[in-house]
């Protein structure tokens, strides 16, 4: 997995204070000025979101506008989850 957030150039993770991730660490990559991916990791578990701040400086800070669950549980080796991850990057 650490291949995959380096690929996609994710921040390293850090704590969420915002309380929009349950206390849990949290990554991102930028999709454009306001828009982001998030990953959330609950000890083993990835969740990966797509969400709308105002600037990248509130991720993690402040509650963002937009937060949409796209994957549970993310698996590199399952097809779908790859697709979709790539269907917003690339």
């Amino acid at each position: 997995m650490e291949n995959v957030l380096k690929y996609y150039e994710f921040t390293d993770f850090f704590l969420d204070k915002s309380d929009s991730f349950s206390g849990n660490e949290i990554c991102y990559t930028i999709l454009n000025e306001q828009h982001f991916l998030i990953f959330e990791k609950n000890e083993d578990i990835l969740n990966l979101y797509v969400s709308k701040y105002n600037s990248e400086d509130d991720i993690g800070k402040n509650k963002p506008e937009i937060l949409e669950l796209l994957i549970k549980n993310y698996d590199k080796s399952i097809p779908k989850h790859r697709i979709t991850l790539r269907q917003y990057l690339e």
